[in-house]
């Protein structure tokens, strides 16, 4: 497993994704969803273009688009945010930490779908 820290800007790491030829890109984004700060779910990669809210400089919904020519299997683990400016809080940061678990165990799937 290789995890990159994309920061804010996660366009300047396609190149590197689509080199590594991975599996599955499992990308984790604070996502505005309407829940409480640190709540975390499973984004579907469709739901992504009706979410418009983004720190990024291009869209998650550009990226992913992108990715999915050379990635078979992309998945989203969207983290609410308090705001989406400003420091990160102890709520996210924690449960940044509660997705990491959930990856190297290998059970992101049990970690809530977010419904539309």
């Amino acid at each position: 497993m290789t995890v990159i820290d994309a920061g804010i800007a996660p366009e300047n790491f396609t190149g590197i994704v689509k080199k590594s030829k991975p599996d599955c890109l499992i990308i984790i984004d604070a996502i505005f969803m309407n829940l409480d700060p640190g709540e975390i779910r499973r984004v579907p990669v469709d739901a992504i273009g009706v979410m418009h809210v983004s720190t990024h400089g291009i869209p998650l919904s550009v990226m992913v688009s992108y990715f999915k020519q050379y990635i078979s299997e992309i998945i989203i683990l969207g983290v609410q945010p308090k705001s989406m400016s400003g420091e990160m809080t102890f709520a996210v940061k924690a449960s940044i930490k509660t997705i990491i678990q959930f990856i190297e165990q290998k059970k992101y799937e049990e970690i809530p779908l977010l419904s539309i």
